[in-house]
């Protein structure tokens, strides 16, 4: 769920990005007020970018929070099933580095 919602706003970013650099190519042809238009569009989109990414942002954090709270949760629920879980992940990386 998480990383449906940073990849749709990873694509909204970039295409906010994307029509701001067009407005802005299009008014650097344009003179006086049509040009002023153009610009103000163009700043206003980086702004709504810049918006979506903060808010991306901020929801990975928290998403983030939660997990490592869940985890410590499970661990402190569990503590010898966590052990054994570390003691299996650590053997398994050791006998892959030992093939190497």
């Amino acid at each position: 769920m998480l990383e449906n919602n940073i990849s749709t706003v990873n694509n909204d970013v970039k295409t906010l990005v994307k029509d701001a650099q067009a407005l802005f190519t299009a008014a650097t042809a344009l003179t006086g007020e049509k040009a002023e238009e153009l610009r103000g569009r163009g700043m206003r989109a980086l702004d709504t970018a810049l918006a979506k990414a903060h808010e991306a942002q901020q929801s990975a954090l928290e998403a983030s929070k939660e997990m490592a709270k869940s985890a410590d949760v499970y661990v402190k629920e569990n503590p010898w099933r966590s052990i054994a879980l570390a003691a299996g992940v650590g053997l398994l990386v050791g006998v892959i580095l030992g093939r190497k």
